[in-house]
């Protein structure tokens, strides 16, 4: 099994995200690994479901 890559992950969470200490020590690899990549891929959202949203959560 090949060795966990600490100093990438540390360059990650400390410098690219600027996470302080604690979150990086208290991230799971999942995590970690989820906030490095690009958000899952999602369907845009439909007319229909955007006028039931408006419907529900009007601004006035």
């Amino acid at each position: 099994m090949p060795a966990f890559p600490w100093d990438a992950a540390l360059s990650l969470g400390l410098h690219r995200l600027r996470w302080p200490p604690a979150a990086f020590w208290a991230a799971t690899p999942r995590e970690l690994a989820r906030a490095a990549g690009p958000a899952p891929a999602r369907d845009p959202l439909r007319r229909t479901d955007l006028a039931r949203l408006l419907a529900a959560f009007p601004d006035g």
